[in-house]
């Protein structure tokens, strides 16, 4: 057991074997089952948490699985158990410090799901990337720091399938069964390289921004891609078969983009732009095996798309103030930001979008003064002393 808290290249000097063996594990799958779970979450203060949804395969994503490690323990929680009730869990785990990685979706999920927010996170894909590796996905890292090899299979399984079968359960296990260790590791480079409170800082954002769940839906969601090219029946059709599209990823129960991806909706809209009536679009698509069940409604909305007078759609929203675009003085104060910026990060060694992307830039090139308001402590703080915002 004490094994697993040994990097590889200690590893193979003590002579110690690296395997990948899956940790036991309880799943708590009847109603009342979680009592073990929450008697364990008793004793400690930092849990690790994973979350499994169904997102690839229905309309509406849904939380499948929980994992976690307790101490020495995993527990994997079947979140669509008949009768499974979890309020009791998420009172006392929003009290409990967590290990996560890659937290952005689950705490958009969770959050969705229940409104959990937990108190604080130790996120180790951020500080992966604060660290400056390449590879930050959890399997990478198992793999550099302990030889564990992860069949990624799991990432593309259907989680909302009954039974799980134990193959999925052993990769859902190591999902948090390396997380400790795994903190430990890159807690101690982070020390050395006085980055440790550039990563709390990234992980209270995290959880500011997990807090706000996912997106919701507004009435010019079909507005993808290159649709602002589009004035005439290409806008028509294009809100039509968006709109069809959904209805059948609902009566499907499946993610829109099996239905069809978006570069086909707008290469529809496209030809609708440029004249093509209705059989000449239908000759041009499509729809794998399912053709023939949907061709016949997808005829109909192309129709509707086309007789739709573009002046009665919904208004294209108003312009967002930190997107309008910048003055050609501001362009050049932008361009000469970026410059310090790649230059810090460079120097830092790990990507220059983890201090400001390209939309914070902008914004940054508006009112350089207002910068505290646009990053976090430590981004505004590698930028103000170099030589662009320091001079104005």
């Amino acid at each position: 057991m004490i094994s697993r808290f040994i990097p590889p290249r200690l590893r193979r000097l003590l002579g110690v074997k690296v395997t990948s063996r899956p940790p036991v594990y309880q799943l708590l799958d009847q109603p009342g089952s979680l009592a073990p779970l929450l008697a364990a979450l008793e004793h400690v203060d930092e849990v690790s948490l994973d979350t499994e949804a169904d997102n690839m395969y229905h309309y509406k994503t849904r939380v499948c699985l929980l994992q976690f490690l307790v101490g020495e323990e995993v527990f994997l929680v079947d979140v669509l158990a008949p009768g499974q009730k979890l309020d009791a869990l998420w009172k006392v785990l929003a009290k409990k410090h967590l290990l996560m990685h890659g937290s952005d979706f689950d705490l958009r999920l969770l959050h969705d799901l229940c409104e959990f927010r937990p108190k604080s996170i130790f996120d180790t894909m951020l500080a992966a990337q604060l660290l400056g590796m390449q590879r930050v996905g959890l399997g990478s890292l198992l793999e550099d720091n302990f030889g564990v090899a992860v069949d990624k299979s799991g990432q593309k399984a259907n989680w909302s399938q009954r039974p799980i079968t134990p193959k999925l359960l052993n990769y859902a296990a190591l999902d948090v069964w390396h997380l400790p260790a795994l903190r430990d590791i890159l807690t101690r480079d982070l020390v050395k390289l006085k980055r440790l409170d550039w990563l709390e800082q990234q992980c209270r954002a995290q959880i500011e921004a997990g807090g706000a769940g996912f997106a919701p839906a507004t009435e010019n969601d079909w507005r993808i891609g290159r649709s602002e090219r589009l004035r005439g029946a290409g806008l028509g059709v294009l809100h039509a078969v968006w709109h069809w599209r959904e209805t059948q990823a609902q009566r499907l129960d499946t993610p829109p983009f099996k239905v069809c991806g978006n570069a086909l909706l707008i290469k529809i809209a496209e030809a609708a732009e440029q004249g093509a009536g209705e059989s000449e679009l239908l000759a041009n698509i499509n729809l794998g095996r399912r053709h023939d069940r949907l061709a016949p409604s997808l005829a109909a909305a192309l129709r509707a798309g086309l007789d739709r007078d573009p002046k009665t759609l919904p208004r294209r929203p108003g312009r967002d103030p930190n997107h309008v675009s910048l003055t050609q003085s501001e362009i050049e104060l932008q361009d000469r930001i970026k410059v310090d910026r790649d230059r810090v990060a460079q120097k830092l060694g790990f990507e220059p979008t983890l201090i400001a992307n390209r939309s914070q830039l902008a914004q940054i090139a508006r009112a350089p003064k207002k910068i505290g308001d646009v990053l976090l402590p430590w981004q505004a703080a590698l930028l103000i002393h170099e030589p662009t915002l320091k001079n104005l």
